[in-house]
Order: C-alpha cells, then structure tokens, then sequence
C-alpha cells in the first residue's frame, strides 16, 4: 500500500493536521486515536501534499518529560491515561463540584510545536464528543496568535452535530459537516487552484489508503475499521448522521491491513470501533477470523465500542476467543422491554443470557465481558437501571454504566430537550454524560453516584438510600 505521494508528481500544499484537547471532567485513552484525521492525511499525500501532525493528546510527547506533571500510566495493552492540568471551569459548568481538566499536552508545549510549522498552507482539526469543544476552540486560539495567516478547517463529530455552534463561536475559517474527504479535496481546489489528482470511490472504503499511522510518535495499539455506518437505528445514537448508509470492506483487505501494520510496525494491539463489526457475521467477522487464522498472526484485539450480542454462536465464539479478542464490550442498553422497543430493539434478554453462555464456555470470565448498560435516558428510573444490572450480573457478565449524552438530530433528541433541566438545545457543554443531563427526582445524578459506587465496590445494587 502507498501511503506516500506521487514521486512523479510535484509536491505541492503542506498540510498541518490538529488533534486538539480534551476539555472534560474525566477522560481516558481506551484506544483513542484521530482515526478520520489519519485518513485524511493520507488521501492528501495521495494527492501529492505534504502532512505532519500535532496530537495534543500524545501521551507521549518528547517535550512532556520536563513539564514537571505526572507521568500518564500506560498499559501494555495500548490503553491508558493522559497528562492532565487542572483549569478553571467554562462559566455554565461553574457549579460543578468536581475539578475541570485539560487532557494532553501544555499549551506551551503545543505553541512551540506551531512554530514550526509557519510554512504550513492550512490547518485541518478534528473534533470528538459535542461538549469537548473548549479544548477545540482552545487550540484555534493559539493558532491564530501563533501563525494567523494559515486558514483553519474544523471537522468531526462537534462540527457536524453543531455546525451552528462551531461556525459561529469556534473561530475556525471553514467548518465541514460529515464525511470530510471529497469536501476537503474541493475546498483545496477551491483556496489553491490546484486540480486534484485522486479521490477515493466513496462506493468502495478500501480504495482509500491506509491511514497515516507514520505521524504518531509512539503506539501500543492501533485502529482498523472494517465497515463505515451502521444498519441500526437506535434512538440515542448518531451514527446514521455522522455516517449515512452502510458500507463495508472485503474482509482479507482488512486482514491484509492488519498483517501490514503488524510486520511493519510490530503493533500487537488492534482495535475496532466501527459500530458493525458483528453484523451479518458470514460477510465480515467470520471470512476476517479465516484470514487471521491463515496468516497466524500474535495479536490481541479489542473491541471497546459495544458488539452486537445477538450474533454471538457457540462456534463463533470459540473463534473469537482463539483469534485473541480480548477487550469483549457489548451494546445491551436495558433489561426493560418496553426500553429496548423505544430504542430500536437491536437485542433481547434472552439474546445475552445466551451470548454469554456461549462466550463462557468458550474460555472467557465474567469479568473479560462488559456489558453497557445505558444510564439517564429521558424518563428512565432507577429501579430498571437496577434491575439491568442484576440481569446482567445474573447471566454472568460484568455491567458497565455508560451514562447518555443527548446528541442533536438522533430520535430521542426532542424527548431530551424537553426533559432536560439544561439548555441542552443551545449549550452542548450540557451534553455532558458526567452531568446526567436528563436524569429525574427518581433518577438524580445522587441516585447514580450511589449506585456506581456500590457497582464498584462490588456490593449488592439494592434501591440506593
């Protein structure tokens, strides 16, 4: 695969691409990585760019070792914390009784890195969660105090879910919502005059070259996406309007991928986080776990994002297990029936009990299978989060609450709005899951604190005081 320009060609614009910060209570690295960023940099040498990066969440950065901040734990398994710096709160978070961090490098760590670069043509940021954009609009800031002349493009998951917001407040010259690599080619036609020389047919996802992995200065792990999109409809996710449509990759390009980065790199550690890795397992996962097999490859695989539990056999989960699938997450969401039709009915209790039996008995324990259980929809209680939680403990498996962040334009965002103590509709720091921001009397962000630390702890759940 040639990740590298056209030597045939002149090279042409340099490309600065921006992984900024993240703003936030909390954060972990559980296998992140600027996966659509990396892509585009590799569309754009294809096309005869240079590209460099600047991660401001590399836990490993060189400049970081004098910084005086503690050392970011890291595992072998690719996982692991960030360097973090306390900062003060945004104004609508200010009643928040829980410090407010900065997650990545220092600020002046990340000017100094500008600076060299003022021979850059434009600047391409990524984005992630709604609420994560201070750390977003942080680092527009610096780069228009560092190196003003250099238009900025803001893309990702913010820019698209709040275009509204990030083309009004974000300070970026040019925002792009969804899929960004034809619309980053045009707007390079466009600012440049320069006529493009590749694009990818949007038809077939492995004719785009593999991301730009050579950019990131040190990794335990790396992502491979086997599919973009998601054939589901579930009401509280947005993955239909990140990504409309549903494609995938041939299996043995996947698994050639892999192979690829493994040799090369050395990489043990692989995770896939697009949201249908399970579905139709004949047309991906098993042809995929064929090649894996064939090839005889020592990797680990992880698959943190939530499988889909209802394709779970016997036989496939004996596949999975000596394939080296070892980080096993599950969508389940509720218990209640009533809940799981509301949401899109992608799973049945039955569906788990059974999932986890065959994953059991294939050579997995309890605590290798996390199960999500979905917290603080509109009108939930805590008597069915509780319930969820002692039925899934009852099958085996080990339950993980993932509190719900409302996202703009899903099924259930209307229902959030309404329901919602906060001005989710025109503030998305208020999407912030750590608020609860549409919990309820019944279901307080008290209730579920309680609640978690009883989880934790390993107690018995019960109704919390």
């Amino acid at each position: 695969m040639n990740l590298h320009c056209d030597k045939n060609q002149p090279m042409s614009r340099k490309i600065l691409l921006i992984n900024p910060w993240i703003h936030d209570f909390a954060a972990y690295d559980f296998w992140i990585k600027p996966l659509g960023l990396l892509y585009l940099g590799s569309l754009l040498r294809k096309n005869n760019h240079r590209i460099d990066l600047i991660d401001c969440l590399d836990p490993f950065h060189p400049q970081m070792a004098a910084s005086g901040l503690k050392k970011p734990r890291r595992y072998a398994s690719g996982d692991g914390k960030f360097y973090r710096q306390i900062i003060d709160k945004p104004a609508p978070l200010k009643w928040v009784d829980r410090s407010y961090c900065r997650y990545g490098i220092l600020p002046d760590v990340f000017a100094a890195e500008l600076k060299m670069h003022r021979d850059a043509d434009m600047i391409l940021m990524t984005s992630m969660m709604t609420y994560w954009y201070p750390g977003v609009f942080e680092a527009i800031r610096i780069i228009k105090d560092t190196l003003p002349q250099i238009p900025v493009v803001l893309g990702g998951k913010y820019a698209t879910l709040c275009y509204d917001h990030a083309a009004n407040f974000s300070g970026a010259d040019y925002v792009i919502a969804g899929a960004g690599e034809k619309q980053i080619l045009d707007l390079l036609e466009k600012v440049f005059s320069e006529k493009t020389l590749f694009v990818p047919d949007e038809n077939n996802l492995d004719s785009c070259p593999y991301p730009a992995f050579d950019l990131i200065s040190k990794t335990g792990q790396l992502p491979v996406i086997t599919s973009r999109g998601c054939p589901y409809r579930c009401s509280y996710c947005s993955s239909h309007i990140l990504t409309p449509g549903f494609r995938r990759r041939d299996p043995v390009k996947v698994a050639d991928e892999i192979e690829y980065w493994h040799r090369k790199t050395g990489v043990v550690n692989f995770s896939f986080y697009d949201d249908a890795l399970l579905v139709n397992p004949e047309a991906m996962i098993v042809p995929l776990l064929d090649e894996l097999q064939r090839r005889n490859l020592s990797c680990r695989f992880h698959c943190p994002n939530g499988l889909h539990l209802r394709e779970i056999t016997k036989e496939l989960a004996e596949r999975l297990y000596h394939a080296g699938f070892k980080t096993i997450r599950f969508g389940f969401e509720t218990s209640d029936l009533d809940r799981q039709r509301q949401t899109g009915g992608k799973v049945k209790n039955e569906e788990l009990r059974q999932a986890v039996e065959h994953l059991k008995n294939a050579g997995y324990k309890t605590e290798d299978l996390g199960i999500y259980l979905l917290c603080g929809t509109p009108g939930q209680t805590v008597r069915e989060v509780i319930n969820s939680i002692e039925f899934v403990q009852e099958c085996g498996a080990k339950p993980l609450l993932a509190e719900y962040s409302p996202i703009p334009g899903t099924a259930m965002w209307q229902e959030a709005v309404a329901c919602s103590p906060f001005d989710i509709l025109h503030e998305p720091l208020y999407h912030n899951n750590s608020l609860l921001p549409c919990g309820n009397d019944d279901f307080s962000f008290a209730r579920y604190t309680e609640l978690k630390k009883k989880l934790k702890n390993g107690s018995r759940t019960g109704a919390p005081s």
